[in-house]
């Protein structure tokens, strides 16, 4: 595949991503969001299932289950919570089971039930918060490491610098200052933002490093020219729960 196909793939489904996140946020309808951030668990449960290189394909059911439960449960961050002491049960129990096959219940689990917790908390406002604070935070990165950047942030991701996150930071936190007024006053819009963006930005650090361990480029290739589920959320699955524990603790 040349490089003009793969960026024509990338700006067709970059396009029909925005176009399918802009209509669902419009209609604003509980069972509508939670149908759809329900099929983007399962996916990117999967996918992580091969990130940490777990082979009981069973685990998936009880993912199901667990968003079945957080569609008519009010508090589904809750959920995480009570699946770790339920599996801590189940470790005591059987000593056969092992802890690794719990780690997808973690990631991107606990992010996603985050994400579902705040759209019942707060509303669709609330999501356009994180989606705005993450996007800029990579595109301020972006921009701001291709002009300038120089030092190396970390060895997990070579193609980030240091003056690309300090740009991406920036940029996020006041371009997501303006969108957070809408629920919280000034100053904490600006702290919430600031955190968010420099959470997801290790979100991101995260799923570079699991991808570095399990020896792939992407975490899959369902979306044309963007790999997988998990290459498009990871900054989200670390900003949504900084960003609700923040809004819950400030507000």
């Amino acid at each position: 595949m040349n490089v003009f196909t793969s960026s024509k793939e990338r700006v067709a489904t970059g396009l029909a991503l925005v176009a399918g996140v802009l209509t669902i946020g419009l209609i604003d309808n509980f069972f509508l969001m939670w149908l759809f951030l329900g099929v983007v668990y399962i996916l990117a449960f999967y996918e992580a299932m091969k990130l940490f290189d777990i082979k009981n394909s069973n685990l998936v059911y009880f993912a199901v289950g667990i968003w079945l439960i957080a569609g008519i449960y009010p508090y589904g961050d809750d959920l995480f919570i009570l699946a770790g002491l339920a599996y801590a049960g189940a470790v005591a129990f059987n000593r056969d089971l092992t802890w690794k096959n719990f780690l997808p219940f973690i990631y991107p689990t606990a992010g996603m039930l985050f994400i579902l917790a705040m759209y019942q908390e707060y509303g669709i406002v609330s999501l356009l918060w994180l989606l705005v604070v993450v996007a800029l935070t990579d595109i301020g990165a972006y921009g701001v490491g291709k002009s300038m950047g120089k030092t190396p942030f970390s060895p997990t991701s070579p193609n980030k610098t240091l003056e690309g996150v300090l740009g991406g930071v920036a940029v996020a936190t006041i371009g997501g200052m303006f969108v957070g007024l809408s629920i919280v006053d000034l100053g904490v819009s600006i702290i919430i933002s600031f955190m968010v963006s420099l959470s997801s930005i290790f979100g991101d650090l995260y799923e570079s490093s699991l991808k570095r361990t399990a020896g792939v480029k992407d975490s899959g290739y369902i979306l044309p020219g963007h790999g997988g589920v998990l290459d498009r959320i990871d900054g989200y699955l670390f900003g949504s729960i900084v960003m609700l524990i923040l809004i819950r603790g400030l507000v």
